[in-house]
């Protein structure tokens, strides 16, 4: 295995344990609502507050990153999120210690992510880095869908506190990794991908633009516009579909705590099945162009989101089977819009611009969740969410707001740094 390899497996691992408590708290939803008597307005705020809290730090990460290094950015940054996520078992009292500690764990997971990408940006040139990243992501995606695997059945059967703690205490082993086994690129190989050395000169001769900073931000700028359109739906879907899927399964005849156990795993089941798709959806964008695949994608989420929400009471398996189609293609072109972005900057700003991406990106998960609670809760009342029967408003909104994803995707492809992407493949 070669080292690049080597360090992309690594990065996986640390990822799959290090993001396992990012959705621990939807998992276990039932019972912390229960206990604390937190309604869907309540739980829209804490599942936003993660969000925020990411966004708050991944700038400043951009920054630290290239000043000590992401390896040591990434490996302290993953250990704090295991202490704060392992804190909530003793710590939640109520809803604002829950949002504070959630706030907290978003502050220290939200500097793992965008130094991971440009850890693998650097090691990574752009004709494989759609695949990379999308190999990352989809070890994100793993961790996010192994936070309901693990809590929800050991909540059920245990309490919540076990599916916490058992999917808080695999981030200190990522944490181990992180600071003894993955390194940054030695500085004497440091951007080997460049634009220029990397395309044939045969390619080069239709393509006037130039990467950021030379070149403008023009380009960067309408990607990040289409990413706030992916992240709008993305998460939200996410944090929702557990609470809905324990909805529909109460609403077909199953015992409570029994259809807490299924929409959890049926939850997680669903956004497993984003793990292939953002890995083999990045391989297809390196190939045919990132603009194309995420208008494709984009679509292919969007249009089931119209209808998944009003589908509630009505047959559990075909529910699911659009939950899972809409689980494979709403994460597929998550990690286009990364690769894209370093393909239009000079690799010395690549850190700092996927950090303004992500936090960009990111303002879209803190208003989506919210957004979604709320109109939940106007139409069925402040109740615990799994006993909400109207879901269909909150679903479309998702869908609308992703719109924005190939609206500004199609733009993009009428602009010359569009063709920095993929070596010409827009």
């Amino acid at each position: 295995m070669t080292k690049r390899k080597k360090i992309l497996a690594l990065m996986c691992l640390t990822m799959l344990l290090g993001y396992l408590p990012w959705y621990n708290f939807s998992a276990v939803l039932k019972y912390i609502a229960a206990e604390f008597e937190l309604t869907s307005g309540d739980i829209g705020i804490i599942l936003a507050a993660i969000q925020f809290g990411y966004i708050v730090v991944v700038l400043f990460t951009g920054w630290l990153s290239d000043k000590i290094g992401e390896n040591k950015v990434l490996a302290w940054a993953t250990l704090l999120t295991g202490i704060f996520s392992t804190s909530f078992i003793w710590l939640a009292q109520g809803f604002k210690s829950i949002l504070i500690l959630r706030l907290l764990t978003g502050l220290s997971a939200g500097a793992i992510y965008a130094p991971g990408v440009s850890l693998l940006s650097n090691w990574f040139s752009s004709k494989e880095r759609g695949m990379a990243i999308g190999a990352y992501t989809g070890a994100l995606t793993a961790a996010y869908a192994g936070g309901y695997f693990i809590a929800s059945p050991l909540a059920s059967a245990y309490g919540w506190r076990s599916g916490v703690l058992w999917t808080s205490l695999p981030v200190f082993v990522a944490a181990f990794i992180l600071f003894f086994f993955v390194e940054n690129k030695p500085p004497e190989h440091e951007n080997p991908d460049n634009y220029l050395l990397e395309t044939k000169k045969s390619d080069l001769i239709n393509i006037k633009a130039k990467p950021a900073p030379e070149g403008g931000y023009t380009g960067p700028v309408v990607i990040t516009s289409s990413y706030m359109g992916h992240m709008w739906e993305l998460y939200a879907f996410w944090g929702w579909i557990g609470p809905f899927l324990v909805a529909c399964s109460i609403a077909v005849g199953f015992e409570e705590s029994a259809a807490v156990a299924i929409g959890g795993q049926l939850a997680a089941f669903v956004i497993l099945f984003g793990v292939p798709a953002v890995y083999l959806w990045g391989m297809y964008a390196d190939k045919v162009g990132r603009t194309k695949a995420i208008i494709i994608a984009a679509f292919c989420s969007l249009t089931a989101e119209f209808f998944l929400g009003f589908m509630f009471g009505h047959s559990l398996i075909i529910t699911t089977i659009v939950a899972f189609w809409i689980g494979f293609w709403v994460i597929a072109d998550s990690a286009i819009y990364k690769a894209g972005l370093t393909d239009m900057v000079a690799p010395r700003i690549r850190t700092t611009s996927i950090a303004v991406q992500s936090a960009i990106g990111y303002t879209m998960t803190i208003a989506s969740p919210i957004c979604f609670g709320k109109i939940l809760e106007f139409q069925n009342g402040a109740i615990n969410p799994i006993y909400a029967e109207k879901w269909g408003l909150p679903f479309l909104l998702l869908g609308l707001g992703a719109l924005f994803s190939p609206l500004f995707a199609v733009i993009l492809r009428r602009l010359p740094q569009a063709k920095l992407m993929a070596k010409g493949k827009m």
